[in-house]
């Protein structure tokens, strides 16, 4: 099968066309893309796998008219952003996001989350405080709470099998772009909720996006680290840095239908959490509540973003 040409729009498969603005900004050693809307308080959205930063369209707009500076990166390997050979650990990748804040001029930013990026972002908001002014987070337990998941919950262990399958050498990496990525397409479906990812094409574009060079290997690099260094004294190091408490106010978004990480799972997150902390569940919803229901999590996003003492 070949992808349609119609599936990106003219900015080829990541620099896609839309009321933002793409430009590239350096930090931490490296060249990252960001697509940004609207002035204001900084709003850095972070995406996560199988995705880019594409995956926030309805939020970049809709942050922008709320009155915030609306940007969205790409991690490190993927979409635009420089593809190096080493550097996917989750310190180092979340110093990538502060490098990034600082880089834009500003002296924080509210991190928003998926999936891995609400990983890194749970990690930025432990090892850069002072950069964090707010912490949303969708889709992904605090680091600690993954990990404790994992190892010793076999319903989320079966559930986050595919992590447990990115350990095999090359394989992963030949399925992810095999028959022009549609390993991608099924993961976004399977992963969905019964109120799929409406917009025409996504899927499509997440495959394009797939499809250049290194990016799946890059993409599956955090994952390895994430299992291989467990018993590694950097792994356990980590373990024991995050245990040191978030400390600015704390969002945290979940689909109660999310295949990938259950529910009870993420919810055991608010522990590590002293400061206001505040758990919604979208019924309904799968694994990527902001584009199954892109109403319903910016409204909650936005109302959040603007109150000024958000309760516990």
């Amino acid at each position: 099968m070949t992808l349609p040409e119609s599936s990106t729009a003219g900015g080829g498969p990541v620099r896609l066309d839309g009321p933002w603005t793409h430009r590239d900004v350096a930090a931490n050693g490296a060249r990252f893309h960001i697509a940004e809307m609207g002035d204001g308080p900084l709003v850095l959205l972070l995406h996560g796998f199988p995705q880019f930063w594409w995956t926030w369209r309805h939020q970049l707009p809709a942050l922008a008219e709320a009155g915030f500076r609306a940007v969205a990166m790409d991690l490190r390997g993927v979409g635009g952003s420089d593809r190096t050979p080493r550097g996917y650990d989750p310190a180092n990748l979340a110093l990538d996001i502060t490098g990034v804040v600082r880089s834009l001029g500003e002296p924080d930013a509210a991190l928003v989350g998926h999936d891995l990026g609400g990983y890194l972002a749970w990690t930025a908001a432990v090892m850069r405080p002072k950069l964090v002014r707010r912490l949303v987070v969708s889709s992904m337990p605090h680091p600690r709470r993954w990990r404790s998941a994992m190892l010793s919950d076999f319903a989320q262990s079966r559930a986050g099998s595919h992590v447990w399958g990115f350990q095999r050498p090359w394989l992963p990496e030949r399925r992810l772009v095999a028959d022009d990525a549609a390993l991608v397409g099924e993961l976004i479906r399977d992963w969905s909720g019964p109120q799929p990812i409406a917009d025409e094409g996504a899927v499509e574009t997440y495959r394009r996006a797939m499809l250049v060079p290194s990016t799946a290997h890059c993409s599956i690099e955090p994952y390895r680290w994430m299992v291989r260094s467990l018993a590694r004294p950097d792994g356990i190091q980590f373990n024991r840095r995050m245990k040191r408490p978030v400390r600015v106010p704390t969002l945290h978004l979940h689909g109660s239908l999310d295949p990938v990480v259950r529910t009870r799972s993420a919810a055991g997150s608010g522990e590590y959490v002293e400061a206001p902390y505040r758990w919604r569940l979208f019924d309904g919803l799968g694994h990527f509540p902001h584009e199954e229901d892109p109403v319903a999590f910016t409204t909650e996003l936005v109302n959040w973003l603007k109150d000024p003492e958000p309760d516990r």
